[in-house]
């Protein structure tokens, strides 16, 4: 199931049309996808790019041509290569810690001439990409159970949990590729407090999901909230400069009507003065 597999089926269970995802889970992958509905999918912008953290299982002795366990060995001839201890792999691992260089998989969604990189690989074409900088926060390995390590990893936006485990491997000489991954956290959002599929369809044919979903308070918690009275709602609602006192520093705020009613993401212009930049209603 693909992140666009997940929207399509969001919008059969809970009959909104405008959804968006914050970020692409892998198809293999399971965990965290976090998801804005309706006028919420006008916050996009404000969450920039999120740090994930995953857990899964590193599969060492053989590469394969996606880094992952749906690809196919891509270079036999390691195989039957001894495979390395497990102060040998705390080692290696040691050195993807920080701030690093990665190569993206060529079976990635990354663009090359336009065009995502996957399509040109699957032709058989030979696909060049660019290294890009990322930072990995925390890259924790425990001990060999067979060919596989389990693992934790806190990755900046942008990064390949599969490129990790393919560079890893090929550090030890041994070859390695991704077997199981699970994202537990996207940004603020955690699997704990995530709904299945199941769960969330169940919820909303019973009317009962926005008891489940997070506080519109809670979505933003870097920027100040103000709870507005009905005049200055409606000059937001609007589109009209506001004065907030609150906020004489601030360069961005939210303002509510209410606990839960967001009515729009304000921009200081001058003083006190607050123009809405994103009004939800």
């Amino acid at each position: 199931m693909t992140s666009h597999d997940v929207v399509a089926r969001l919008r059969r269970a809970t009959g909104e049309s405008v959804i968006g995802h914050l970020g692409t889970l892998d198809p293999m992958a399971t965990g965290v996808l976090p998801v804005l509905l309706g006028k919420y999918t006008r916050l996009a912008q404000f969450f920039g790019p999120l740090p994930k953290t995953y857990t899964g299982a590193i599969r060492f002795g053989f590469v394969t041509d996606t880094y992952d366990a749906e690809g196919t060995p891509a270079t036999p001839e390691v195989m039957g290569v001894p495979l390395p201890s497990n102060q040998e792999i705390q080692v290696a691992a040691a050195r993807f810690r920080g701030q690093v260089e990665q190569t993206p998989p060529p079976y990635s969604a990354k663009k090359v001439d336009g065009k995502p990189a996957y399509k040109s690989a699957r032709r058989g074409e030979t696909v060049e990409l660019k290294p890009v900088s990322l930072l990995i926060e925390d890259f924790s390995v425990g001990e060999l159970q067979g060919e596989c390590a389990e693992f934790t990893i806190r990755i900046s936006s942008g990064g390949y949990v599969r490129s990790v485990a393919h560079d890893l491997g090929k550090a030890l000489g041994c070859g390695a590729h991704l077997a199981r991954l699970r994202r537990v956290a996207s940004g603020p959002f955690t699997l704990s407090q995530a709904l299945s599929l199941e769960e969330l369809a169940a919820q909303a044919a019973a009317g009962t999901l926005e008891q489940s979903l997070p506080h519109p308070r809670t979505l933003l918690p870097e920027l100040p909230a103000t709870t507005a009275d009905l005049w200055i709602a409606g000059r937001l609602r609007n589109g009209n400069a506001v004065n907030l006192p609150e906020f004489s520093t601030a360069p961005l705020a939210q303002v509510f009507a209410g606990q839960r009613d967001l009515v729009a993401i304000v921009r200081r212009v001058a003083g006190t003065l607050f123009q809405p930049i994103v009004v939800l209603g």
